[in-house]
Formats: structure tokens, C-alpha cells, sequence
């Protein structure tokens, strides 16, 4: 099964560097340059696993996890958060929100893709 990946984030070079790291060990991934974009793919690809950034113009990465847990189309996908943010009460935010994890770039190819492979396996069905 290929797992698809939208991963959302305002800049370009974090959504190409995704998608290379993520597509060369066949993950499916769609990008989306910004919340409210990233909300209205989710509605259409039905991912395995949405990453997001915080920071963003017109939705942030709250509102995409709010987004995501509160509607009809995809509420239980698991949500991985990567921003350049790391404080505690940002976490317990994103954690109380619904986050699945979080990680801080500039991230490790190898533990993104562990942990996307590990929390994707155990997405309720």
C-alpha cells in the first residue's frame, strides 16, 4: 500500500525538499502551500498522514489541525507538525488540538520517515 502525504508549509523550498525526500522511498505526496489549501486537499486525496507547518499565511497550522479534527471529511488522520518552533506550551497547543507529533527543522530524512511509517500503520481504519 502506498501511504499519501500531504504536506503543507508557505515555503517552497520545505515543500520540494518533502516531496524528494518523501517521493524517493515511494510515498505519495501532495504539497499545499498553505492552510486553507492544505484543508481543501485533505478533503480531496484522503491522506494517510498530513504534515504541517505552524507559521502561515492565511490558515496556520492550528487552524489546520482544528480544521482537520472538526470536519467530515478526514477527522482521525494522523498530523505530524514541522516547524521551526519549539517551545513547550506551542507543543501542548498542538497536542491538546489533536497533533499526532511534532518535529523541528531542519528535519532528518530517515526519522520523518520512520515516524510517518510508524504513525500510519496505526491510523484507525
Amino acid at each position: 500500500m502506498t501511504i499519501k502525504i500531504l504536506a503543507i508549509d508557505d515555503s517552497r523550498t520545505i515543500r520540494e525538499m518533502l516531496r524528494h525526500s518523501l517521493g524517493q522511498v515511494g510515498f505519495d505526496v501532495t504539497l499545499a502551500e498553505d492552510g486553507i489549501a492544505g484543508l481543501e486537499e485533505v478533503a480531496k486525496i484522503k491522506p494517510d498522514v498530513v504534515i504541517t507547518d505552524i507559521n502561515m499565511p492565511r490558515l496556520d497550522g492550528f487552524g489546520v489541525i482544528d480544521g482537520i479534527r472538526q470536519g467530515h471529511d478526514h477527522p482521525r488522520v494522523p498530523i505530524l507538525v514541522l516547524t521551526t518552533e519549539s517551545g513547550d506550551e506551542l507543543k501542548n497547543r498542538a497536542r491538546k488540538s489533536g497533533a499526532t507529533g511534532w518535529i523541528v527543522k531542519p528535519f532528518d530524512d530517515g526519522k520523518l520517515i520512520s515516524a510517518i511509517r510508524r504513525i500510519a500503520s496505526v491510523q484507525p481504519q
